[in-house]
């Protein structure tokens, strides 16, 4: 008889109420005798490295943390960013000029025909957006993975004379916008604020009511190859990685596709971003790593829409479904919208209200945890930067899973129960056994 190995356990069950909550250890056993569901893990069979989790620095988040008092800023910069008691974020996503998410349309290069960009300034970030990400690298003890994203170039660079409501790019700009995107990353750098990535454009075949910019798969091809790409080389930006797309899955193969079959701009792109406001789609996530295994895949937006949902277990259903088919289909990172909004979901400068997984009670002065808010950390307080995706699978569809080894050996699995009915199961690993019950409506990391 070999010894026992134990596996310690944290649940999140609705009709339990419980939330994150260790376990007793479950200990290995040495009978084969079962027959239910097995989770079969395979630590020495790896996949793509993990960057990391985390969630989004939008004006409205950080204008509403500011209205917190002293206590409760310091609890949302724990409870997200503290590695060892919160969930430990590395990887977040900031706007570059206004998003919805912002209190009013602006612009970093706001003077009409400012074509050498004399007048670029980011006073605007430094009143509230800054402070917050400063906060919270303090907090997590490194400076963080930073991508930026913007929602639209400056109304006079664009087509349509506004940042919202979609329009394009004009040619005679494209030079300039490009570097809009160095003139930014320089900028935070001297504020201590290290940009990892940008993204072309957010949701590029989105008109929107709010800011908005679309390219054709063929103008943001064009756009990295003969002006990003070349404008970050050239300021020595080379190691800021570029992403395409970031937007829905359901057309990020055909976006992929004439993006890096053109190898000029393709030697330029890092990866391809993507969003979850349509049908699943995770296959397509898959085929883009098939067709181009060198080039990364990340998740960079997804919140539930439509205003709070407060306390909506199915919300955070939706973000374990979505980050366990995304990391089994080689997504190497994982970014949350807003960090924090208020009780409506805002503030949105349209009233396009939506989640988050930390609310703000302002008039209160109390921080909402949300059901959201648990499930990503089953992910993100176990999994560190640096981990790989191992092969794991499950016999029977009701146990959603995915598995992962940490750089200091630890193995950790996380399945979710979106059934009414308690799952009997068995983990195995190396030859080792764990009999297990999952209650009704619950997620739980094990790791070993």
């Amino acid at each position: 008889m070999t010894s026992p190995t134990y596996l310690r356990s944290y649940l999140s069950a609705k009709h339990r109420g419980t939330s994150l909550e260790e376990q007793f250890p479950i200990v290995s056993t040495d009978s084969t005798d079962g027959t239910g569901p097995v989770v079969w893990v395979n630590p020495d069979k790896a996949f793509q490295e993990i960057e990391g989790f985390g969630g989004a620095f939008t004006e409205a988040a950080a204008v509403t943390w500011l209205k917190l008092g002293d206590v409760q800023r310091a609890q949302v910069l724990r409870a997200y960013f503290d590695p060892k008691a919160g969930h430990g974020y590395t990887l977040c996503r900031v706007h570059m000029n206004s998003c919805d998410f912002a209190l009013g349309n602006y612009a970093h290069a706001e003077v009409h025909d400012d074509v050498p960009l004399e007048h670029f300034t980011i006073e605007r970030d430094r009143q509230a957006l800054l402070p917050f990400i400063k906060a919270a690298q303090q907090v997590a003890g490194t400076p963080l993975k930073l991508l930026v994203s913007p929602w639209s170039p400056p109304a006079w660079m664009k087509s349509n004379g506004q940042m919202n409501h979609g329009g394009k790019l004009l040619p005679q700009y494209r030079a300039a916008w490009a570097q809009c995107y160095v003139k930014f990353i320089q900028a935070y750098a001297e504020e201590g604020v290290p940009v990892w990535g940008v993204s072309v454009q957010n949701e590029p075949m989105a008109v929107q009511r709010w800011d908005s910019c679309v390219y054709s798969a063929e103008e943001e091809r064009d756009f990295v190859r003969d002006h990003l790409g070349p404008a970050l080389e050239q300021a020595g930006l080379q190691h800021v990685r570029i992403i395409v797309w970031d937007h829905n899955r359901d057309e990020m193969v055909e976006r992929a596709s004439v993006v890096l079959s053109d190898p000029q701009a393709a030697r330029y792109v890092w990866g391809t971003g993507f969003h979850w406001y349509v049908e699943d789609h995770f296959e397509h996530v898959q085929l883009v790593h098939d067709a181009w295994p060198d080039k990364r895949l990340l998740f960079t937006e997804g919140c539930q829409e439509g205003g709070p949902h407060t306390g909506e277990w199915e919300v955070g259903e939706r973000y374990a479904c979505s980050m366990i088919n995304d990391l089994n289909r080689w997504t190497v990172g994982w970014i949350d919208w807003n960090l924090l909004l208020d009780t409506q979901g805002g503030p949105n400068h349209v009233g396009n209200y939506c989640s988050a997984p930390l609310l703000a009670d302002t008039e209160n002065d109390l921080v909402l945890p949300q059901v959201s808010y648990t499930y990503i950390g089953h992910f993100s307080r176990f999994v560190r930067p640096g981990a790989r995706r191992i092969l794991c699978a499950a016999t029977r569809e009701v146990l959603e899973c995915t598995a992962l080894l940490n750089p200091d050996q630890t193995v950790v699995v996380v399945v979710m129960n979106r059934s009414e009915n308690e799952v009997p199961f068995d983990i195995k690993i190396r030859g080792m056994r764990w009999a297990i019950c999952l209650p009704p409506r619950a997620i739980a990391s094990y790791v070993l």
